[in-house]
């Protein structure tokens, strides 16, 4: 049977684990909400989960239960995964109780993940289940082996090599901290079976929790198969617990980008080391991108794009042959192809430019729209405007888009010529074909083919038709 096709013969629930604190990553944050690769760990987790197309997802929460949401439902739409709240935090095994309500009579298989297993892809679950769907097997553990387990609870196998039972690190004795196999902590249960199995634990550790982890024993204790499924990437099902295994990964997601974006879709990059795209990000062939480089988000940039040194583009697209230039900020805008930004340009807000329109030094672009082939080039600030085609913004010019109480828009129409250092009051209009001089303050609509200048801007004389 595929790997990818998880048989039918009992429904799919996840259950992902997300109430702890994480007192290891010393921060008032809980673990899950850190983020790695822009996204909260959780939301990678939920994703992975989504993809099995399950009939329910739990996200069992406790600390900071409001902001896990937000971010479960921002990932994954809301209402897309329950919340079932664990008031007290007494381990593993009491997170999966705070469920019973909603799973002990679900008649499923559960799928126990945990929200901290940020690297966990979906085809690794599919098979995960595929294994224990297609077993007789009430429990399967999900297991790895480490050269250096240390921290980890080790799997206890018999002579023959069947299960007997997990220990945690504090309660292993000599010996059995010597194996190097571990649990990973993603686990497929009978959900019967596993909530009559949790009527059993009891604090009896020396951490006075109540471990999920003893489940498997008890259940091989009442003649119920537990089997195991190795798995061969370790890095990849590894939890985080510290800042320094956050970087680690974050620095793991990275390359792994990199490499995919400059073997499988021709990017080249100047300095690979020094550049920060996204996972999620898509690059076309021939793209260059130079040092110092950050892709954030969705970003879609197209082909023959450059990106030079210090440039930052969060969910933005970007079409062909678009050339941004050193030190730029663009944040959730549009920019068509053959268009240039920068140097030290800042697009944001909606920010739309027309194919070969252009953007230079310390030109700020906020919720506004630059027409085919228009240019603004230097020291200039448009908001809330709405500009034609084969514009020249002079510069220095500011739209003056905010009156105290509210924004205004200004609209530039085609072939306009706006003169150094002109101040556009909102709301406004300059008509096409019109031009204003330099220094002009325009506080009323300008007709169209008309030259304007003075504060306020006066009409000087009609110009020639185009």
């Amino acid at each position: 049977m595929p790997e990818d096709s998880i048989p039918k013969k009992s429904p799919l629930d996840v259950l992902v684990l997300a109430a702890g604190l994480g007192t290891r990553m010393k921060s008032g944050v809980a673990k899950v909400l850190h983020k790695l690769d822009g996204r909260p760990l959780i939301a990678h987790v939920c994703l992975a989960a989504t993809a099995l197309e399950p009939r329910n997802i739990y996200v069992v929460v406790g600390h900071q239960a409001e902001q896990v949401q937000d971010a479960v439902d921002k990932e994954l739409g809301t209402g897309k995964a329950s919340l079932v709240h664990q008031p007290q935090q007494h381990g593993t095994g009491d997170a999966v109780i705070a469920a019973k309500d909603a799973l002990a009579n679900a008649k499923s298989t559960i799928l126990i993940l945990s929200g901290d297993v940020p690297l966990v892809r979906a085809e690794t679950l599919r098979g995960f289940v595929n294994k224990h769907k297609s077993s007789s097997a009430s429990c399967t553990i999900l297991t790895i082996r480490l050269e250096n387990p240390t921290g980890y609870g080790r799997i206890v196998r018999d002579e023959a090599g069947a299960f007997v039972k997990i220990v945690e690190q504090k309660d292993a004795n000599d010996e059995e901290r010597q194996t190097r196999e571990v649990n990973a902590g993603i686990y497929c249960f009978d959900s019967t079976k596993l909530f009559a199995a949790l009527d059993k634990i009891q604090p009896t550790n020396s951490q006075g929790e109540y471990y999920l982890t003893d489940v498997p024993a008890i259940l091989k204790g009442d003649g119920e198969e537990v089997a195991l499924y190795q798995h061969s990437d370790a890095r990849e099902v590894l939890g985080i617990n510290t800042r320094a295994e956050l970087a680690e990964f974050e620095n793991l997601i990275r390359r792994r980008t990199i490499r995919r974006l400059m073997l499988e879709d021709g990017v080249t990059f100047i300095d690979p080391s020094h550049a920060y795209i996204s996972a999620g990000a898509k690059i076309g062939r021939d793209s260059i991108i130079h040092p110092d480089v950050h892709i954030q988000g969705d970003s879609v940039l197209g082909e023959a794009c450059e990106i030079q040194q210090g440039a930052r583009i969060v969910n933005s697209s970007l079409g062909n042959r678009v050339a941004i230039k050193d030190h730029c900020l663009i944040v959730d805008s549009d920019i068509a192809d053959d268009c240039a930004v920068g140097p030290f340009a800042h697009l944001r807000m909606n920010a739309k430019m027309e194919e070969r329109a252009v953007v230079g030094n310390f030109v700020e672009v906020k919720k506004s729209q630059i027409g085919r082939g228009t240019k603004s080039m230097h020291l200039t600030y448009l908001g809330d405007a709405t500009i034609g085609e084969n514009t020249n913004i002079g510069a220095g010019t500011v739209t003056c888009n905010y009156d105290g109480k509210q924004k205004h828009p200004t609209v530039i129409e085609n072939n306009v010529r706006i003169g150094s250092d002109t101040m556009l009051v909102a709301p406004v209009r300059v008509g096409e074909g019109s031009v204003t001089a330099a220094g002009s303050v325009v506080t009323e609509d300008v007709p169209p083919n008309t030259l304007v200048a003075g504060v306020p801007a006066k009409v000087k004389k009609k110009l020639t038709d185009a």
